[in-house]
């Protein structure tokens, strides 16, 4: 099965929180409204700065998604 690279996910108790699930590594659920990440594997690399920009790259391209979604959805209504 190919995965896109992210997801929108939500859920009933949260019903305030936006959640995006990036699939590819390293795989992680970031909640939008907080920012706040939970990692669902171990993150490593030999170059702690470009871990760090990787990652913060990641984060904009979870937010671009979410927007561009939410574009696309409020276009079909």
């Amino acid at each position: 099965m190919i995965l896109p690279k992210f997801l929108i996910g939500d859920n009933t108790d949260f019903p305030d929180d936006i959640f995006i699930l990036h699939t590819d590594y390293p795989q992680f659920i970031i909640n939008l409204v907080n920012d706040e990440i939970e990692w669902l594997e171990d993150v490593k690399g030999e170059n702690e700065t470009e871990l760090t920009n990787e990652i913060n790259d990641l984060i904009e391209q979870a937010s671009i998604f979410y927007d561009r979604e939410t574009e696309r959805y409020n276009k079909n209504d």
